[in-house]
């Protein structure tokens, strides 16, 4: 009989629970006030008179400790905040992606430029690119050939893409990662605006010309139709 997946892996324990209010079972607390100030020892029930008297609650901050540490604050308020102390800083993680391309070393020039031109994309993206040269047979008794191909690529994407890591030859596999210069990905910004501004000259021009040229004559309209039902007919 086959074991479920993970039945011989320890069992984890469970993340454990912040106890609030009626939660804390514990006959004693070292009590903190709403102001992080001592207030000693105390049962449990007067703690949490303390807290309910000015409308707060009182949290377990240290269930190890004997007697375990509690204090008065507002749990939702305190919660509220390390929620968004979580989100701010997953908002400034730098996301690092890494794409792919995989070459042969004796790969046709079409082929070569299509490959060259996804590389560009990915490093105009800001994306890390890792260029992957497969050998089979009797290829891998030159790996120079190889090692060639991906300077070659190098070369040509130099503007926006940089060596983080060398060829490397692994098994039937030599591999280089490229990652992206500071000019990867200004050229694509350049057209956007360009686009952009061709677009309002557009919009902004001659308003005259481009109202002759929406409503043309009704004659020169009617020819090409008369020629067209005298081809049909």
């Amino acid at each position: 009989m086959r074991p479920r997946r993970g039945f011989n892996e320890p069992p984890r324990r469970p993340e454990p629970q912040t106890r609030v209010n009626d939660q804390i079972r514990v006959p004693r607390v070292r009590l903190i006030d709403e102001n992080a100030g001592q207030l000693g020892i105390k049962t449990t029930d007067e703690a949490r008179e303390y807290a309910y008297s000015r409308n707060l609650d009182l949290v377990e901050v240290a269930a190890q400790a004997d007697p375990p540490v509690a204090r008065v604050m507002d749990y939702g308020k305190y919660r509220y905040e390390q929620e968004q102390k979580a989100k701010l800083a997953r908002k400034h993680q730098t996301q690092i992606h890494v794409k792919e391309i995989k070459l042969r070393p004796k790969i046709g020039i079409h082929d070569y430029e299509t490959k060259k031109g996804h590389v560009e994309r990915f490093l105009n993206q800001r994306a890390k690119v890792k260029v992957t040269i497969m050998f089979r047979g009797r290829e891998r008794e030159h790996p120079e050939r190889g090692r060639d191909l991906l300077m070659r690529l190098h070369e040509d994407v130099k503007e926006i893409g940089q060596i983080e890591t060398p060829p490397l030859l692994e098994g039937r596999n030599m591999t280089m990662v490229l990652g992206p210069t500071k000019n990867a990905g200004a050229k694509r910004d350049d057209a956007e605006t360009e686009d952009t501004l061709h677009v309002e000259e557009e919009v902004h021009g001659d308003g005259n010309r481009k109202a002759a040229a929406a409503q043309p004559d009704v004659g020169q309209a009617r020819e090409p139709v008369a020629e067209a039902e005298a081809g049909v007919q």
